[in-house]
């Protein structure tokens, strides 16, 4: 057990020089004009025009919705609520089942009661979306689609759109919860929370298509990887808190702020920089309540790859302020961004 001790002093200087260093990576040279980017962006409800299907001719309406969805439909119907395949429409027997339930107009109800609109999470996304075409002008930006998945998908991606199940944000103290603890531990549907859609859609977007991940192998090339979709978050999503983007409680952040160093000292007295053995540094990028074998009291944070390799990444575009955020995603030395990090926290 490695524990993990801090002096007050330490902490109060750990936690300044996070925000200043957070605080200047975020920020360009000169804010970003994006009043030339003519781009909207509109969650399309289909949810709702799903649920048509319970008052509408099923046949009629669902060729309807294949036009409209295209891939999406298909893909809803097959694989989240797996109802049966399109071409054979006896898979409307299990979606009448399923519109025709309690569970599904309970459901509904809620959604509709904490989701009557979706204009916040548009305005967000639709800055983010401008900010995406400022820096990557080629990039090909999905459609976006909101669904009920029954409390089985958060996201989805597909040919041309990305997914997102309005059932997954109703809110840490939402009254289905509790009954999915087996499949969402409470450390996972504490961030099932509204002001967690945004950041989740473009996320997925960077994880998918803007930076794919390829086949890094070693701890230190998943680290920087990592790093890299976390700065690019902070150069879409400038206005959303550190936590909310690596889905940290604020205890966590500050765990990991005030023992910067210790981490990163583990790291490398454990040798685990260059390890590729995918069973022994897994448990440093994994989802997880804390961090087994750092800290006391399961006090640690997880994902600790994730965060340490935000921050050598958020050093490196201090250090060298004129990379653009393409720039950043064609250097594949992992190593020669370590190294010209210069990261060395105390």
């Amino acid at each position: 057990m490695t524990r993990l001790y801090a002096s007050k002093v330490k902490h109060f200087c750990a936690l300044f020089l996070t925000v200043m260093l957070a605080a200047s990576c975020r920020q360009d040279k000169k804010d970003i004009d994006l009043s030339n980017i003519k781009l909207e962006v509109h969650i399309e409800r289909f949810d709702h025009d799903f649920d048509q299907l319970r008052t509408q001719p099923m046949q009629n309406k669902a060729t309807t919705l294949q036009h409209k969805y295209g891939a999406f439909y298909t893909d809803f119907v097959e694989h989240i609520i797996e109802a049966g395949s399109v071409k054979d429409t006896a898979y409307f027997t299990n979606v009448r089942s399923i519109l025709s339930s309690k569970p599904y107009q309970d459901l509904k109800h809620e959604v509709d009661s904490v989701f009557p609109d979706l204009n916040n999470q548009e305005k967000d996304l639709t800055d983010a979306f401008k900010r995406a075409k400022y820096y990557f002008p080629k990039q090909q930006l999905p459609k976006v689609y909101a669904y009920l998945s029954g409390f089985q998908v958060q996201t989805s991606v597909g040919n041309g759109y990305f997914g997102v199940g309005l059932d997954m944000f109703l809110g840490a103290k939402s009254k289905f919860y509790p009954a999915l603890i087996n499949t969402y531990p409470q450390y996972l549907s504490r961030r099932f929370t509204p002001d967690n859609m945004v950041p989740r859609i473009i996320e997925g977007i960077i994880r998918e298509d803007t930076a794919p991940e390829s086949d890094e192998k070693s701890l230190l090339e998943k680290m920087i990887y990592e790093g890299k979709v976390m700065c690019l978050m902070d150069r879409l999503l400038p206005h959303v808190p550190d936590s909310t983007k690596i889905g940290y409680t604020t205890r966590q952040m500050e765990w990991c702020q005030a023992f910067e160093g210790n981490i990163w000292g583990y790291f490398l007295n454990e040798s685990l920089l260059y390890e590729t053995d995918y069973p022994k540094i897994q448990k440093y990028f994994n989802e997880a309540p804390f961090t087994p074998g750092l800290g006391e009291r399961s006090e640690s944070a997880p994902k600790l790859a994730v965060w340490t390799g935000w921050q050598i990444v958020r050093q490196y575009l201090i250090k060298h302020p004129d990379v653009s955020p393409a720039q950043l995603l064609a250097i594949k030395d992992a190593q020669l961004i370590l190294n010209e990090a210069a990261y060395h926290p105390k």
